[in-house]
């Protein structure tokens, strides 16, 4: 859904494009001449402006020259007569996305509307790209991490940050393949270089090509001036592929040519542009999975997976869960101005008992909701998700909890907190907190196995963990002689 601003003197053309579009899903504004369209323009955003041009007070003209001179990121589609097709195209001269004759069929409207929000969807990322790239390797990657997982991917890219192979970045969403890129990126010789990141899935496949290669003045409707693609604004530098696995077929075959030639050919035009770019791939799909399916080219894959990093997940090294969380803690209580230390043993319970679909982006939402929320200056488990809520789990992926047997265990760790909380009132030894996680961990497990009549990989499946996670904490417990 788009928001747009529909500008004429007329009432019954306002009123007819009103219903119609609203139909389509927009939301619409009427305006009936261009001195109270700018006046709502300056009140709020439209994505478009579908606009007359002759009307009293302000035309469409003096309109769209306001809007292009303005920093509001809107598109303009001018309406005319047939007699008017010229003054039309004098329009486009001057920046408007097209034009509509009337009278117009409502074919004919809808198609260029949506064409031309396709183009303000670009512009929006093409700007938050520019963005980025200003602030080159400014942001510098930082990883937290304690656990041996982690250990072995950051030595992993500490030893071929600066080699130009390319690297195909693997792992779940929110694991961290961003971070992982521009950690590659700061640690080679490329590091005073552009860093430019793209999601592959979030441009619409037909303007992917201008938006990788570039294109040439008057190659499709819109494309009023040249312009460079990604791989010349990341020229020396690194681009950043994020969700490869989205990529088209018609694409894939363009970007190994990329690959191979290091030259990229805008739309549009016949030359061949040198790049000296290194590419750093990344997804959340497993790649030869679709590359067996016929949906990802093998000789592209091969090529982007020189290097493979594989991001592990968060419930896969839950020794990471704490220390993630304090950093965001003090990161979010700093921006908000939060005078909060430090998280409730009981809430760290909860923070390292949580399955976590979403990964480390959802451990840092989860703090930023916490740190807004939390009155005291520790965070209790008030603002936390209840690891027993069946309703929670059933969202995060594992099978939902129909009885009492996992909750059992929270509530008996919580009476041992609360006998803990009485101690300490007594004496100011030290808790062993690992081990209160410890007993957490095994009684959580040992009901799961109970609920599945020992099945350990139905066991896994309900706790959100691969079967050799579960076989390593069982281990770690010495039951994993249970059958």
């Amino acid at each position: 859904m788009a928001r747009l601003l529909i500008v004429d003197d007329e009432l019954s053309l306002r009123e007819f494009l009103t219903i119609f579009l609203r139909k389509e899903g927009h939301e619409v504004e009427v305006a009936s001449n261009g001195q109270r369209a700018l006046e709502q323009l300056q009140q709020g955003h439209f994505d478009l402006v579908l606009t007359d041009l002759r009307m009293p007070r302000m035309g469409g003209f003096e309109l769209l020259d306001a809007i292009k001179a303005s920093d509001w990121n809107t598109q303009v589609i001018v309406m005319t007569a047939f007699s008017s097709t010229e003054t039309a195209l004098d329009a486009m001269r001057r920046g408007a996305y097209d034009y509509i004759v009337k009278p117009f069929k409502l074919d004919e409207v809808r198609l260029i509307i949506q064409k031309c929000l396709e183009k303000s969807q670009l512009v929006a990322e093409n700007q938050q790209l520019k963005k980025k790239l200003a602030q080159g390797s400014a942001k510098k990657a930082q990883f937290i991490w304690k656990s041996k997982a982690m250990d072995d991917v950051v030595q992993l890219i500490r030893r071929v940050a600066n080699t130009p192979s390319s690297v195909l970045i693997q792992g779940e969403s929110g694991t961290g393949k961003e971070l992982v890129a521009r950690m590659l990126h700061d640690g080679s010789d490329r590091k005073n270089r552009p860093f430019v990141a793209l999601n592959c899935g979030a441009i619409p496949e037909q303007l992917m090509e201008s938006e990788l290669f570039g294109h040439v003045r008057g190659s499709f409707t819109g494309a009023t001036k040249d312009k460079k693609g990604l791989f010349e604004a990341a020229t020396s530098g690194t681009i950043f592929l994020d969700e490869i696995g989205e990529l088209s077929l018609g694409l894939q075959v363009k970007l190994l040519r990329v690959l191979q030639e290091r030259v990229v050919t805008p739309v549009g035009d016949t030359r061949e542009v040198p790049v000296d770019v290194r590419v750093v791939a990344a997804t959340h799909r497993n790649l030869r999975e679709s590359v067996q399916e016929g949906r990802f080219r093998a000789d592209l894959y091969f090529r982007l997976n020189v290097i493979e990093v594989r991001m592990p997940p968060l419930r896969d090294r839950r020794e990471d869960i704490l220390p993630l969380a304090r950093h965001f803690l003090a990161q979010f209580a700093q921006r908000m101005g939060r005078d909060i230390k430090d998280f409730d043993p009981e809430a760290e319970i909860v923070l390292t008992t949580l399955p976590y679909p979403g990964n480390v982006r959802e451990l840092e939402n989860l703090v930023e909701r916490a740190v807004a929320l939390e009155p005291g200056d520790r965070i209790s488990p008030t603002w936390l998700p209840d690891p027993g809520q069946s309703s929670w789990l059933a969202g995060a992926g594992a099978t939902t909890v129909r009885d009492e047997a996992l909750v059992k265990p929270i509530e008996q760790v919580q009476r041992t907190i609360e006998a803990v909380d009485r101690w300490l009132e007594k004496t100011n030894s030290p808790v062993d907190l690992e081990t209160l996680i410890d007993r957490f961990e095994r009684g959580v497990m040992e009901a799961a196995l109970r609920q599945t009549a020992g099945n350990k990989t139905d066991a896994a499946r309900l706790l959100g963990l691969t079967f050799r996670s579960m076989r390593y904490k069982l281990a770690k417990y010495g039951a994993d002689s249970a059958s």
